[in-house]
């Protein structure tokens, strides 16, 4: 029997799954979701992980819009603007190093990004301390870069930009519009360029329609129904479920 986004019905019904358990550590963590979904969807090979990173693209570009729509845009999100140009440029490289390895190495592609999945593990349960200034514009460049070359292989630019962001003296506000605004635009450039290179399928924008709706539903029922936990648990369970993704995506890419 087949389903309406062409997979067998038990193997979208994995997929949700495993966009219901992504929904719920970004709920927790507010970040997150593209990790754990590409990460879980690689660890029990329901679909390619071009296929699921072109899914969050629309996945985070929704969110994006639908949060600028409530919340205008204020100056103050003009922190980050030397992150912007570099986070473009590593795009650009990210979807050729996804293109390129892809095609002629699937399990470095799985390696890195079980890589990338362990070190947000580890950020989580790192204690950030803000510094007393801004850091200068050159150290926001290479994060810059590095979470775009994040973005384009895995549509998932945050965990650079989170450690950067949260270790400047600035209010969560600041910090939530500056990594929209860096999420937003990265994330446009790559769709526009797996649309030029016709990487882009109607199975991403199907997993997509699905996601976005049961991303919302569990955002919503968290706030409602919080977890009795404190901060410091919640960062310790979200990190356990990313830890446990990451290293699962490395064993089965040996």
């Amino acid at each position: 029997m087949m389903s309406l986004v062409g997979l067998p019905a038990l193997g979208t019904v994995g997929v949700l799954l495993c966009i219901t358990l992504a929904s719920y550590v970004q709920a927790l963590t507010g970040f997150a979701f593209g990790l754990i979904f590409l990460a879980l969807v690689g660890v029990f090979d329901l679909i390619p992980v071009e296929v699921a990173a072109n899914a969050v693209t629309l996945i985070t570009l929704s969110q994006t819009f639908i949060y600028f729509r409530e919340y205008p845009l204020t100056n103050d999100w003009r922190v980050i603007r030397p992150a912007i140009w570099p986070s473009l440029v590593g795009v650009v490289a990210g979807l050729a190093l996804l293109f390129w390895l892809s095609d002629s190495a699937l399990y470095l592609l799985k390696i890195a990004l079980g890589i990338s999945v362990v070190g947000s593990a580890a950020l989580l349960v790192m204690r950030f301390e803000p510094k007393t200034e801004i850091d200068p514009p050159g150290s926001f460049a290479l994060t810059g870069l590095l979470a775009g070359l994040m973005g384009g292989m895995f549509s998932t630019a945050g965990p650079p930009l989170v450690y950067k962001l949260y270790r400047q003296p600035l209010s969560l506000p600041v910090i939530r519009q500056a990594l929209l605004v860096m999420f937003g635009l990265s994330q446009l450039v790559r769709l526009g360029m797996v649309l030029i290179t016709g990487q882009f399928t109607p199975t991403s924008i199907a997993y997509a329609v699905l996601a976005v709706p049961l991303l919302f539903a569990v955002t919503r029922c968290n706030r409602r129904y919080p977890l009795k936990l404190s901060p410091f648990a919640i960062s310790r369970v979200a990190a356990f479920l990313l830890l446990i993704a990451g290293i699962g995506l490395i064993v089965t890419a040996l």
